[in-house]
């Protein structure tokens, strides 16, 4: 079996799309045909080289997706064949099976436990969560990290409770989710702060009280004149910048979490005051929001169903998988709003 793929060859440079050759299963491994994939900011900062050289070029990206099992390997549980699932690159339960390898007219195509950015893919079992059949497929893409990550910022990194603020720096995909999160745990203010005017509208649909362009603005004194001298409860970064990272340290108050959701390029360093930290304020990284798909996932479809939760707005723009480069340098250029589907047209 062959299938079309968008494969990062050289960093900074647009993925090639190139056909690869779909390898036999091994030991807890899931052949799917993938629907449709999200674009994630970890993969324009992975194309980018944010984290420095990478070692396993060429190879394949993509970490959240809606897909249909086709074949199981020995000892696959979880998951049977015309499943349609959840693409996730958090560990859920089941096997972490071997990493995959395709072959291409490229020669050998590196592979994760996940990749999306491929009309078929072989999966780690611990990567794919049950979906009912129906489900909205591009909804189910979304559980696989923007929604996940985000209600996970919520509910396990920020802890947010009834009436806390919270600053959501970055209106991304992430931070739309982040915010629609935090206003459905009734949090108050909820700043979204951005440098798209058409990302902070779409935040203000999902629940921001107060919106901020970092572009036209100076966001330090505009968050000051919402939240006074006290601090937020809790400020959440999605960009990876340090100057942005530094300034929410300081905007948060003596119990604050400061959360970080973006990654720095690897040679950025932030300067902070750390004697707060001794006390009662929190600075650390998150890491996926620490959400358990195969326990959050089944909760938020049960919301959808119920009509307690809508992702109709998230998505901002469909495109083709020979449009991803186009995709990935809208994104860039904050030419749209919402995450940027790519459909793999089967």
């Amino acid at each position: 079996m062959k299938a079309l793929a968008a494969i990062l060859v050289e960093l900074k440079r647009p993925l090639a799309l190139e056909e690869i050759e779909i390898p036999p299963l091994r030991f807890g491994q899931v052949l799917v045909q993938v629907h449709c994939s999200g674009i994630c900011g970890a993969q324009v900062g992975e194309i980018s080289g944010v984290k420095g050289p990478d070692k396993f070029l060429p190879h394949l990206l993509g970490h959240e997706g809606a897909a249909t099992v086709l074949e199981v390997g020995e000892g696959v549980r979880r998951v049977k064949p015309d499943d349609a699932v959840v693409m996730h690159w958090r560990k859920a339960a089941g096997i972490d099976a071997p990493t995959p390898a395709y072959q291409s007219k490229l020669g050998k195509i590196n592979s994760g436990w996940v990749t999306t950015f491929n009309q078929y893919a072989i999966v780690s079992e611990n990567r794919v969560t049950p979906v009912p059949k129906d489900f909205d497929r591009e909804v189910a893409a979304l559980f696989g990290c923007a929604v996940t990550t985000a209600f996970g910022v919520i509910n396990n990194n920020a802890q947010l409770k009834i009436g806390q603020s919270i600053i959501v720096f970055g209106a991304g995909g992430v931070g739309l989710n982040i915010v629609q999160g935090a206003a459905m745990v009734g949090a108050h203010p909820i700043i979204a702060v951005d440098l798209f005017d058409n990302r902070l509208e779409l935040a203000k649909r999902m629940g921001a009280t107060h919106l901020i362009n970092a572009k036209t603005s100076d966001a330090e004194t505009e968050i000051r004149k919402i939240i006074g001298n006290d601090g937020v409860d809790a400020a959440v970064d999605n960009t990876g910048n340090v100057k942005v990272i530094e300034l929410l340290y300081t905007l948060t108050n003596a119990t604050g979490r400061t959360i970080l959701v973006g990654v720095p390029s690897k040679e950025s360093k932030a300067s902070i005051y750390t004697l707060p930290l001794h006390f009662d304020r929190s600075l650390f990284g998150s890491h996926g929001g620490e959400c358990q798909p195969d326990i959050d996932i089944p909760r938020y479809v049960r919301l959808c169903q119920s009509g307690k939760l809508s992702f109709n707005q998230i998505v901002g723009k469909r495109y083709k998988l020979t449009e991803i480069n186009q995709a990935i340098e809208e994104m860039r250029t904050g030419a749209i709003a919402g995450r940027a589907i790519v459909e793999m047209g089967n």
